[in-house]
């Protein structure tokens, strides 16, 4: 296993259709080792196979395939258990972000970790969870906790995407422009306030200096492009012209 990604295990999965789906929700998010319990069906599963669609059967190409859970984790230092269920266990309980949090951090000081996968339809057995240093718990509606297999690798493969991800949260798309500059946007508004001026809107006398600034203000405000600046400008023009102004 690399030290730069955690195992994924899938523990006594059932369906290769949900196999597969895991492993295209791993590499989704830049995951690649996968290991398998006890598949029900046998392996390799042509199913899992058809259902990983493509660049995803790498994935399953280089799945490690052990007979006991003890065997798949015989190298990790730190091992996460999923669970949609309350247990009769004392361990740290964890979101999947700060359970991926924490693998970074466990696998940036040389330590392997793994996230253990229960079957579609219990999850895993107070056995497997015994065997894990901390559990990891989606905070999902409580009258119907239950999430697909892939689902559950996927939020799990998402947050450690994220967590070493620097895409920022939101940006602006330009579609081929840019943003106005400061002086761009200051003529614009000397534009608008000469030709409002002419036109009589700034009334009562004593309310105009109120009234400009709102207006600085809202130009300030929005993100204009210069695209939407010279737009603004000619709207305004033709505006005049077919008053004959």
């Amino acid at each position: 296993m690399s030290d730069r990604q955690p195992a994924f295990i899938l523990v006594r999965p059932q369906m290769g259709e949900n196999i597969g789906a895991a492993a295209r929700a791993m590499l989704n998010f830049g995951l690649s080792h996968m290991r398998l319990v006890d598949p029900r069906d046998g392996w390799p599963n042509p199913r899992a196979v058809a259902m990983a669609s493509g660049a995803a059967g790498t994935v399953l190409d280089h799945a490690g395939v052990f007979h006991t859970l003890p065997e798949a984790i015989h190298d990790c230092a730190y091992v996460f258990a999923t669970t949609a269920r309350n247990r009769d266990l004392t361990k740290p309980v964890m979101t999947p972000e700060r359970a991926m949090e924490h693998a970074r951090a466990l696998m940036a000081s040389g330590q392997k970790v793994a996230v253990l996968f229960g079957p579609e339809r219990a999850g895993l057995e107070n056995e497997d969870v015994a065997r894990a240093n901390a559990l990891i718990s989606v905070p999902v509606n409580p009258d119907f906790p239950s999430l697909n297999l892939g689902q559950a690798v996927l939020l799990c493969a998402y947050e450690w995407r994220r967590q070493g991800d620097e895409t920022p949260p939101e940006v602006l798309a330009l579609a081929g422009t840019e943003l106005a500059t400061a002086i761009e946007i200051e003529k614009l508004g000397d534009h608008y306030e000469e030709r409002l001026a002419e036109a009589g809107y700034f009334f009562p006398e004593e309310k105009t200096p109120s009234m400009k600034l709102s207006l600085r203000n809202l130009w300030s405000r929005m993100p204009l492009t210069r695209a939407d600046v010279q737009m603004l400008h000619g709207v305004l023009r033709q505006i005049l012209r077919r008053r004959g102004g």
